[in-house]
């Protein structure tokens, strides 16, 4: 009966989950649409369980799902209503940390230093010639692997670095506060392009850089912002949203009106006259300047909203160059981590796909906080550094939005008729839906001190969420050990 049937109307096909199954059907002829679909979980049952038990339920406001929904509508009142101001130049960073002595920071989650990726290694090699800890990088390689030098995270200490992100005593920090909820971040300084320790690259001339961003250009900084009584890094922030940045990948209009800024505020104040003119002339020459500005702006606003008991809004994605991990504002201090993806854009000539370094650095952190790949639709010049279209970022920035909870009405996105930028992303949302967040980044060579590479895009990995899903399940007493 239903072969004569079908025999005698045109083929229409609706196809769930293997797209191939849709082709076979056009390829005779016939109409077929395709649902990409996947099963909640991947197919794990307790997973997906477990994620079930998360799903707000409106007839109970006790249910896990609404104390969720409660916390992470608090989460996002906190990043909405953050205030991250510019407040002041730490000259040393031990003056923030008193008791720091002979420890290294860096970018990402805890990774033992013989396990650390080649840049990370080179970079901790060059702080111990830095800090005159070692004499030379043969010397500063045996106290490392002796466990002569203590290694700790940047997030453990409320700051943030871009690549390797490492942060040593004597290395100035800029100091944001976020006005509104009193919490304080910090982030080492710009290194500007090229030969630079964040890659791993530890010769005298990355050394004789960084003692001058130490003697002259930290306390040059540090006379402006007493001038200007403070910087508003999120104002920065949203009108370079408006001008063609992203403010992860792309900062070039947010370095011009941090230069405009510093630079009004020099001419008024008496501070040596060579010194401005190579400060102004070091970030002038650098549009990527203000990343660590945004990433430690991105900081103070999300640390406001870690902590919140329930909230399952990620405040914290960071890479060490071997594995991502994210934090979660109601699960603590924890890192749910996973290996990194390798990144996938354009390289620059003379390089290839396996030059690069698994994912790196602090910097992911914009992206919690509504920026990079959350807002790449405002950038479409970003498009033609990391590969692909202008459409395909305005599908990136609607990607994010439907794994988060809210958008925010301050950081509009012209190409997207100024809707804001979506930010507070779910575990639950991205382990539902299958969409890992777009993350824009540098791509760096795996070997240290070559630099970067390249620029693209790499997505967080599932298995972070699926951790923290099951973690935040149990957390709140929604998984029962009986049930598969």
């Amino acid at each position: 009966m239903t072969a004569p049937l079908l025999a005698d109307e045109p083929l229409g096909v609706i196809n769930v989950g293997v797209e191939a199954f849709a082709q076979s059907v056009r390829d005779t002829g016939g109409m077929a649409v395709h649902v990409d679909w996947r099963p909640v979980g991947d197919g794990d049952p307790s997973l997906a369980w477990a994620l079930a038990e998360l799903v707000s339920d409106a007839e109970d406001s006790d249910a896990a799902g609404a104390r969720i929904d409660r916390a992470n509508a608090a989460a996002v009142s906190r990043i909405t209503s953050a205030q991250p101001i510019l407040v002041d130049v730490a000259l040393h960073a031990r003056e923030v940390w008193p008791d720091l002595g002979r420890t290294l920071l860096h970018a990402g989650a805890p990774v033992a230093f013989d396990a650390m990726c080649g840049p990370m290694q080179g970079a901790m090699i060059g702080a111990l010639l830095y800090e005159r800890w070692a004499a030379t990088p043969d010397a500063a390689l045996q106290m490392l692997r002796a466990g002569a030098i203590r290694i700790a995270q940047c997030h453990d200490s409320g700051a943030v670095g871009p690549m390797a992100g490492i942060i040593s005593p004597s290395m100035p920090l800029f100091v944001v506060k976020n006005a509104t909820h009193g919490n304080v971040a910090y982030s080492n300084m710009s290194e500007g392009i090229g030969r630079v320790l964040r890659f791993g690259a530890n010769g005298p001339d990355v050394i004789e850089r960084l003692r001058w961003i130490e003697t002259t250009l930290a306390p040059t900084l540090k006379a402006a912002l007493a001038a200007t009584g403070g910087i508003d890094l999120k104002a920065i922030q949203a009108q370079a949203l408006l001008m063609g940045d992203e403010v992860h990948s792309r900062n070039a209009s947010a370095t011009l009106q941090f230069l405009a800024a510093v630079a009004v505020a020099l001419a008024d104040c008496d501070v040596d006259r060579q010194a401005t003119r190579e400060s102004l002339r070091f970030i002038a020459g650098n549009s990527q300047f203000f990343l660590n500005l945004s990433m430690v702006s991105s900081k103070a606003i999300m640390d406001a909203a870690h902590g919140i008991e329930a909230s399952s809004v990620v405040t914290a994605i960071a890479r060490n160059g071997v594995t991502t991990a994210i934090r979660v504002s109601g699960l603590g201090q924890q890192w749910f981590e996973a290996p990194s993806d390798m990144p996938v854009g354009l390289f620059f000539p003379g390089f290839r796909q396996e030059d690069a370094n698994p994912d790196l650095g602090d910097s992911a952190i914009c992206e919690t906080a509504g920026f990079g790949g959350s807002s790449l639709a405002a950038s479409p010049a970003l498009v033609q550094l990391v590969g692909g279209t202008v459409s395909e970022a305005i599908a990136y920035s609607r990607q994010m939005h439907d794994i988060t909870v809210a958008r925010n009405p301050g950081l509009s996105l012209p190409a997207l008729d100024f809707a804001g930028a979506p930010c507070g992303i779910d575990i639950r949302k991205v382990v539902d839906t299958g969409i890992r967040p777009v993350l824009t980044t540098g791509i760096a060579h795996r070997q240290a001190g070559v630099g970067q590479i390249g620029a693209g895009i790499v997505r967080a990995p599932m298995t972070c969420f699926t951790q923290a899903v099951m973690a935040l399940a149990a957390a709140l007493g929604a998984v029962e050990s009986e049930r598969c």
